[in-house]
């Protein structure tokens, strides 16, 4: 019985050691490690941002943080160097040489800073729709990179434009943090009013009928096409060159025209109408013509020379409002009746 006894104090005692070294080891704090790319979102980097479970250390700032939305590096030697005064050495580095810091960032494209200028000079100045008004800058910005947790968007404050000159002079309102605060940030440059306008892609010559893949429509300052300009691809399709055209023309009205489909000296279907009467014979085209142009043709038959309207590819009418015979059609004899 006394052996039953020792072996089971025994048996307590190493329980008892056992869960006193598991109860110290779930008691230890966890060993810091060095993170190697790390985001931050202030313009400070702390101990905590760089190294895992830092302890009270953590909140500590060492580093400025790089710009909003750029992103560096820092040598691991460095983050040694300056946690090594709040007693924080040991820490496991993972056998990096640098550690990437990123710094957050909402980024406002440049294309939503021209469409609210151009909102804003359409809304006060009033030369034209704002779609249609097209910014360029005296130097080309970039976007602006802002605090992620600023609210709203990028404001037109001061604004001047001289319609004459195109010229503008304008102070944004960009926000900067969760509070409201704004920076200024001042642009000029020039605003155009455009318009979409068609042009050739190639060279067309006089009298080439102009089909879509000869075309491509591009805005253009509307005070360099005139109010002529043919703006839509179906007003030029199928339409002539007036004369020669040369690739990033403007096309206006004038340098068009109906394409010629009567040629002179072809061969044509003449036909002649009057009331109750229609005669069809050939005839030659004596000149050139588009459709519905008044064009002279040669009666090979009567060796006449009439005029008539072009009504189709070959095809002249003569239209009379009196019943005409013609001369080589027999007149019907009189029975006395």
């Amino acid at each position: 019985m006394i052996k039953t006894m020792i072996r089971t104090l025994t048996t307590a005692a190493l329980l008892a050691a056992t869960v006193t070294v598991a109860l110290a080891q779930s008691a230890e704090p966890a060993r810091p490690y060095l993170k190697h790319d790390v985001t931050v979102t202030s313009s400070v980097v702390r101990i905590g941002d760089l190294i895992e479970n830092a302890g009270i250390v953590a909140n500590i700032p060492i580093f400025r943080a790089p710009d909003l939305g750029t992103t560096g590096t820092v040598p691991v030697e460095t983050v040694i160097a300056a946690v090594r005064p709040h007693a924080l050495v040991g820490f496991d580095t993972g056998g990096a040489a640098d550690v990437v810091v990123t710094r957050a960032a909402r980024e406002i494209p440049v294309a939503d800073i021209e469409k609210t200028l151009a909102n804003a000079i359409a809304g006060r100045f009033n030369i034209g729709a704002a779609t249609d008004i097209k910014v360029y800058f005296d130097r080309d910005p970039r976007a602006i990179q802002v605090d992620p947790a600023a609210q709203g968007d990028v404001q037109v404050g001061r604004l001047s434009y001289d319609a004459r000159t195109t010229r503008f002079d304008t102070t944004l309102e960009v926000p900067t943090g969760a509070n409201g605060k704004r920076g200024l940030l001042r642009l000029t440059g020039r605003a155009v009013a455009t318009v979409e306008t068609v042009m050739v892609s190639r060279t067309i010559e006089r009298g080439a009928v102009l089909r879509a893949a000869d075309l491509v429509v591009e805005r253009r300052p509307r005070s360099e096409v005139g109010r002529d300009a043919i703006g839509g691809l179906d007003q030029a399709v199928g339409q002539a060159a007036r004369n020669t055209l040369r690739p990033g023309q403007a096309l206006r009205s004038a340098d068009l025209t109906k394409p010629e489909i009567v040629l002179r000296n072809e061969m044509v279907t003449l036909v002649f109408e009057a009331p109750g009467l229609t005669l069809t014979m050939r005839g030659k085209a004596l000149e050139s013509g588009a459709e519905g142009d008044m064009v002279s043709v040669l009666n090979e038959q009567s060796k006449r020379n009439v005029q008539g309207v072009v009504a189709g590819p070959g095809h002249v009418v003569v239209r009379s409002a009196v019943p005409r015979l013609a001369a080589n059609i027999p007149v019907p004899a009189d029975n006395g009746q």
